[in-house]
């Protein structure tokens, strides 16, 4: 299927590893020009190096200024971005009992502010022309809230709320507005997780892996590129009457957590 988005420029955050790059690569993949964002310049440099029409704006989104800054680039390497894709990392793990208002106030700057004042800056753009994708990376955390993830489940449910909001305003406006939950995906951040457990639970990373394995029914962790793919396609012209969604990517999960 040809999703239609040759030429199209798109802004992916925090793309220089785990999904977001598979996210750039995807869309790469298909024609767009893509801007790779992210804290290490050598390694933004080198995953837009393999992309056919890339280039690298190493900037952390929580940075002073950083929204406006990474618009800047974006216009002057390929114009306007038709495609927002919001990702970045979350915070340390920890349980609800023990988040306290500075806490929140981390989560939400990481997971909420900034990419809120990135979607506003962008959303001119794309109304004007009357095509646009907004899409966020999410976590699965936004529908069953995860265990020992409380910050990250306040923040990236914020943030859900808010698109879902938004969604309702643009739409009309040809701008779509979605988040993607991955669940068990096999990236650096899942093994982190995976060896954080191990260690609470005094087992070895392996053991802790069979077990997330026989919970998800197809049997095993999702590759990165096949989350890349749902998103390329909800970033497309294709999915033009989809919007406002959480759609899942977790190999069956969530019903069975």
């Amino acid at each position: 299927m040809d999703l239609a988005i040759s030429g199209r420029t798109a802004l992916v955050l925090a793309s220089t590893g785990g999904l977001g790059a598979a996210v750039a690569r995807a869309l790469g993949q298909e024609g767009a020009n893509v801007v790779v964002t992210g804290r290490s310049v050598e390694t933004a440099e080198k995953v837009a190096a393999d992309l056919p029409s890339a280039v690298a704006l190493p900037l952390d989104l929580t940075d002073d200024g950083a929204p406006e800054r990474l618009l800047a680039g974006t216009r002057d390497a390929f114009g306007e971005p038709d495609i927002v894709v919001l990702n970045g990392p979350g915070p340390k793990p920890g349980i609800a009992g023990d988040l306290d208002a500075p806490d929140v106030r981390a989560a939400t700057d990481l997971l909420l502010s900034a990419h809120v004042a990135l979607v506003h800056r962008a959303l001119g753009h794309m109304r004007a022309q009357g095509w646009g994708r907004v899409l966020a990376v999410g976590s699965s955390g936004v529908e069953a809230p995860l265990p020992m993830l409380a910050a990250s489940n306040l923040g990236r449910a914020a943030l859900a709320a808010y698109l879902k909001t938004l969604a309702g305003e643009v739409a009309a406006d040809g701008v779509t507005v979605n988040m993607l939950l991955p669940g068990r995906i096999a990236t650096d951040r899942v093994a982190a997780l995976d060896a954080a457990a191990a260690e609470r639970q005094g087992s070895s990373v392996e053991e802790v892996r069979a077990e997330s394995q026989a919970r998800i029914p197809v049997g095993r962790y999702g590759e990165p590129d096949e989350f890349g793919a749902v998103a390329a396609f909800l970033c497309s012209a294709r999915s033009s009457y989809l919007t406002g969604s959480l759609v899942r990517c977790d190999g069956g999960l969530l019903g069975h957590l």
